[in-house]
């Protein structure tokens, strides 16, 4: 069977993608996503990869093309943060998945699994397990909770009008794994949470919202089920769940020394939507509503009729994902990329404390690195802001991969004064810093609260003006390579990966730049791809 899994590189797609590739039944996968991973680290390695944005509607022949010789589709995607652009999370999760599925009907694939969740249920007061026939109407304050519940409803629709593709919904709880601790720390607890403790620290008391209890499943689980799913051509809906329930109680024993105080929901909500308007904790309080009110899951279908039992205890995946958020963990996909960048060609970095040589003006090439490192912090948080700024645009995809391949050399540049025994730049690096945050002051808004199309112009031209001076010196140190104890030819690759992002800023520069001046040109429109 070939498969193509839409949403392939986070949480569950990373998981699905490595079963898919050690199943017998699976000849070949194609994996599709709007930024491509590391095709060379596993388990992307295995698989062939399109990037295409679901958000637009140019997407469905793309998608149609790419389905035309596909057995079966597995959807995934599902966009997380930034949840107070619910017309994004709208466009992508909702109308996405609508995309999809009619990009497989046109193609003719005859089954189609989609990743669901049990944010779909309507509420309940009370722990009586419920089957998957319990209305599907969500939690009305969780964003996420509406958007399942209406993804619900086109799944429901789909299958009236098209009775002749199988089509299995899964309504998995929690998903949870060690690779997912970065992404999972970044999207609900936030880059201040003090998480690397709990590698040796476990607090002897944990305050948790009273009354908790939630389903939660291991990736690997949940992607058992859907192998099995798509093996055996499933249709209709399935819980999946591991067996036990995680209270307050078994929350503590598993992250702490097993004692919790209950804060009431009263109290703790305000909180939770007063450090999320903050902007101190990503998430917000509808993700506590859902915590209390989602039903408790019968998992028997899926166990009579997938044969699937889970292999993992809600408590087990939960323990693996603490050490994962504790050591930062994460793989070669930009959703799941670890807390610390992987440094760009490490294993060519010379040993620790490497001494230049004498005929070498230490102090002069210290300096001369250090303004380097200086300006590639203040990229790489350009590149990043403009990432995040620009998500609903068609040229997201282009900036983002550029922004994961700088914070990777990033990485580089400060191993390697590392091991030079270089100090940090300090002052140098706080102006630098300083003069690149002042200059988002600039008032070039298109109203007091809008976005200038004249900004993306601008932030290309001047991310350009960065690249060009990094991959100068790159070159620079290349002339110096021997000394610095790095083979020439890491400088070489490094100066014509520069070149490649400046050959796509250029790109995304003139998609802005036709664009901003024009009253008949939308920078930001998301239903156009230039």
């Amino acid at each position: 069977m070939r498969v193509a899994v839409v949403g392939a590189t986070g949480n569950l797609g990373t998981a699905v993608l490595k079963r898919l590739q050690s199943a017998q039944e699976i000849s070949s996968v194609l994996g599709i996503a709007r930024r491509l991973p590391d095709a060379d680290a596993a388990p992307y390695s295995g698989a062939e990869w399109l990037s295409a944005d679901i958000q637009f509607e140019e997407s469905r022949a793309a998608l149609a093309e790419a389905f035309a010789e596909v057995d079966s589709v597995i959807h995934l995607a599902w966009l997380i943060q930034p949840n107070t652009e619910r017309d994004l999370l709208r466009r992508v999760n909702v109308e996405g998945t609508r995309h999809v599925l009619e990009a497989a009907e046109k193609a003719g694939v005859a089954h189609i699994a989609v990743a669901s969740s049990v944010g779909a249920y309507s509420p309940v007061a009370d722990d009586r397990p419920r089957s998957e026939d319990w209305p599907t109407e969500g939690i009305p304050t969780s964003h996420y909770s509406v958007d399942k519940a209406a993804q619900e409803r086109i799944l429901d629709e789909f299958s009236r009008a098209h009775p002749q593709i199988a089509l299995a919904r899964l309504r998995p709880g929690l998903i949870f794994q060690g690779s997912a601790g970065a992404e999972i720390q970044r999207y609900f607890a936030g880059r201040w949470a003090p998480v690397q403790v709990l590698s040796s620290f476990r607090p002897p008391v944990l305050p948790l919202p009273q009354g908790m209890r939630v389903q939660a499943v291991h990736a690997d689980d949940v992607a058992e089920a859907f192998l099995r799913a798509v093996v055996r051509r499933a249709h209709g809906a399935f819980n999946i769940c591991a067996d036990d329930l995680l209270t307050g109680q078994l929350i503590a024993e598993t992250i702490g020394r097993g004692r919790s105080i209950g804060v009431p929901g009263s109290a703790l909500r305000p909180l939770l939507r007063a450090a999320h308007r903050a902007g101190v904790v990503p998430m917000d309080e509808g993700w506590l509503d859902m915590a209390h009110r989602v039903p408790v899951m019968d998992s028997s279908r899926a166990a009579r009729e997938l044969e699937w039992t889970p292999h993992r205890t809600a408590a087990q995946a939960l323990e693996e994902l603490v050490l994962g958020m504790a050591a930062g963990e994460g793989t070669g996909s930009a959703p799941l990329r670890p807390r610390s960048a992987h440094p760009a060609h490490a294993d060519q970095l010379p040993w620790p404390e490497n001494r230049l040589p004498e005929r070498v003006d230490a102090l002069l090439l210290r300096q001369y690195m250090a303004d380097h490192l200086a300006g590639a912090t203040a990229g790489l948080d350009r590149i990043s802001m403009m990432a995040e700024s620009f998500e609903d645009t068609p040229i997201y995809p282009q900036v983002s991969a550029v922004a994961e391949t700088i914070r990777s050399e990033h990485a580089f540049l400060q191993e390697l004064m590392k091991r030079q025994g270089f100090p940090r730049p300090s002052l140098s690096a706080a102006l630098t810093w300083t003069g690149e945050k002042l200059g988002r002051l600039k008032p070039n808004a298109r109203g007091p609260f809008g976005r200038s199309p004249l900004r993306m112009v601008l932030e290309a031209e001047l991310m350009i003006a960065a690249v060009t001076g990094k991959m100068h010196g790159w070159k620079t140190m290349e002339q110096h390579a021997e000394a610095l104890g790095v083979a020439p030819a890491v400088f070489q690759e490094l100066a014509e990966a520069a070149q490649q992002q400046r050959e796509t800023l250029d790109e995304v520069h003139s998609y802005a730049a036709e664009r901003a001046f024009r009253r008949d040109e939308e920078t930001f429109e998301p239903q156009r791809q230039s």
